[in-house]
């Protein structure tokens, strides 16, 4: 196989979307590929050695060590290389997933000294997160796995874990909506962190918010681990600004900006300025329940009743939020669900946009023409308060309400 070519790349057998190559164009400025290789074809990309840099993901992390001509102590001690740079055709691998860890927990807020942190998963990352966690003073580290001696059956003997990082998959798009664990059983915990960064916010996170814990994604981790990557390519160091900076920008790409509000308080219009603004898709959630349902909503209503409809939209909620980088419209009454919360808020964040009652249409609204507004806003108005993260009034110019949104949003 001819890599030639290749300065820097992610090495993998199946790699998909992956992040990375916007990440190192964004931090150090070089060409950066993504790399899908054949297990059968590593070895030979080795031995020819014509790259200047390589990252290396599942299934090749343990594949590669005896590849390298030598081993950087962490990376041996964890058993996993996901770095290695050629230096004069000399391979020499290293493990930058532990200095993203690190990073991500320091960022969060989340201190391990001292205490006993509960690592859940007994795969690479697990090891990654063991290691990091010594580094960072732990007291004690313990893994849990599906068979272990420590396992999910017996999660009550660790109720004192001050820390617990999910290493795991569950919880990850597409299975959204499902934790590992309940946070009740560790009443005394001090923060929580999960590699996973599809949804934004797991399931497990979402726990964690509730009780007011410092948490994170793995979404800095995989940020920090390529920084320190191509620290090591280039040899240069790169500022924790520019991290920062790279990161920000990603977090706004990939975010979701919702809008909530009262029928007709112009959510919609709104959404759709909005998202051309910002070069985010727009989806509006009363179209897409019309498209599946192949009728228009007062039809669905008239025929179905409103629970009917309620369940459509809370597919099309599930659906719809389990995507990133959108701007989408609720209908009024999708806060009325409370399971409608979650799907929304695991990848954005959520905007009441108010507007004076008199000045909300009824027309093709069977809610709004079937009861009193104020007596509707009397109902909702705690539903919506309790959904959103800002709340903005849409009573001026349109203009007016996209830029206190855009402004309200740098705040979070």
């Amino acid at each position: 196989m001819n890599q030639s070519s290749i300065q820097f790349g992610l090495l993998g057998e199946k790699l998909g979307h992956s992040f990375s190559p916007q990440i190192h164009a964004a931090l150090a400025g070089y060409d950066y590929r993504l790399l899908p290789t054949p297990r059968e074809d590593v070895e030979d990309l080795f031995r020819c050695r014509e790259f200047r840099g390589l990252n290396v993901t599942i299934p090749y992390k343990q594949t590669v060590i005896p590849l390298c001509d030598e081993v950087d102590p962490r990376a041996a001690a964890i058993g996993a290389v996901n770095t290695v740079v050629n230096r004069g055709g000399r391979l020499t691998g290293y493990n930058t997933d532990i200095d993203g860890l690190r990073y991500l927990a320091e960022r969060a807020g989340v201190d391990m000294a001292g205490k006993k942190v509960l690592v859940l998963g007994s795969g690479g990352t697990s090891r990654t997160a063991c290691a990091a966690a010594r580094e960072l003073g732990a007291a004690q580290v313990v893994v849990v796995s599906r068979k272990g001696d420590d396992n999910y059956d017996n999660l009550s003997r660790h109720a004192d874990a001050g820390v617990l990082i999910n290493t795991t998959p569950v919880g990850m798009f597409p299975n959204c909506g499902v934790s590992p664990v309940s946070l009740e059983a560790f009443p005394r915990l001090t923060g929580v962190l999960d590699v996973v960064y599809n949804p934004l916010r797991t399931a497990l996170l979402m726990q964690a918010e509730e009780r007011g814990l410092p948490c994170s994604c793995g979404l800095p981790m995989l940020a920090a681990q390529a920084k320190r990557a191509a620290e090591l390519f280039t040899g240069e160091d790169i500022a924790d600004g520019r991290l920062e900076t790279v990161l920000t920008g990603l977090l706004e790409q990939l975010r979701n900006i919702i809008l909530i509000g009262m029928p007709g308080c112009g959510k919609s219009v709104t959404g759709r300025t909005l998202a051309q603004r910002l070069g985010k898709e727009f989806l509006d959630l009363d179209k897409l329940v019309e498209e599946k349902a192949r009728m228009p909503i007062p039809r669905i209503f008239a025929l179905e009743g409103e629970e009917a409809f309620r369940r459509l939209e809370t597919q099309t909620i599930m659906e719809a939020g389990a995507r990133t980088g959108c701007v989408i419209s609720t209908g009024g009454g999708a806060v009325t669900r409370q399971e409608n919360y979650a799907p929304l808020r695991q990848n954005g964040v959520i905007v009441h946009l108010t507007r004076d009652l008199k000045k909300l249409p009824k027309a093709g609204r069977p809610v709004s023409q079937s009861t009193e507004l104020s007596e509707l806003w009397r109902r909702r108005e705690p539903m919506y308060r309790a959904f959103a993260d800002v709340t903005v009034s849409n009573d001026g110019l349109l203009d007016e309400t996209i830029h206190q949104i855009e402004k309200e949003l740098t705040t979070l």
